[in-house]
């Protein structure tokens, strides 16, 4: 729901979310560990976050972050000079499928935490630093010359991670029960508190 041109709201409700939850929607994952919270009542979300890893498709996520990084770097920096802030838009996916594929979990939400726990090669590090200082110091990150050296290392991981999330294993425990009793819980909760 917008609220100006700078605020909006998104959010769903908790049959949804939980529907969401099921399919291990990222986004949803995602928010559930974000430290900024406007809201939280009745202890939902800790419930969430405790049968998070139940939940957790490792394929589904990987499809999800590998699609996002390959249409924006199909759309964003394939031409000579690109806007170079774009270029967090897909090391930021690009990262959460090697965290992914390296803990089999959920990424953090932090990019920071995944450059110093991912990246071993210093010249890719370096510069993907160099652009994060650029970036939180304000400067403006507008067209500029293409980096090659990303570039490289971000068609060298989308092959490799294509193949690997074909390999990866998309089985979990039916979690419906779990979740169908988090929802009747939670329902009675609220409907009875009122």
């Amino acid at each position: 729901m917008p609220i100006n041109n700078l605020l909006d709201i998104n959010g769903w409700d908790i049959r949804k979310a939980l529907k969401l939850f099921r399919k291990s929607n990222p986004p949803l994952l995602e928010w559930l560990i974000s430290e900024i919270v406007y809201y939280d009542a009745y202890g939902f979300k800790e419930e969430m976050i405790e049968v998070r890893q139940q939940v957790f498709s490792p394929r589904a996520s990987l499809h999800h972050y590998l699609n996002m990084a390959k249409g924006n770097y199909r759309d964003y920096l394939q031409d000579e000079y690109v806007k170079i802030k774009k270029y967090f838009y897909v090391l930021r996916p690009l990262l959460a499928c090697m965290w992914i594929e390296k803990y089999n979990t959920n990424p953090p939400i932090l990019f920071q935490e995944m450059v110093d726990d991912l990246l071993s090669d210093t010249d890719i590090k370096t510069e993907i630093l160099e652009l994060l200082r650029r970036k939180i110091a304000g400067e403006e990150l507008n067209n500029e010359k293409r980096i090659n050296v990303l570039n490289q290392f971000i068609e060298e991981k989308f092959e490799y991670l294509t193949e690997f999330a074909k390999s990866c294993a998309s089985e979990i425990d039916d979690p419906t029960a779990r979740l169908d009793e988090l929802y009747r819980k939670y329902l009675k909760m609220v409907w009875d508190s009122e």
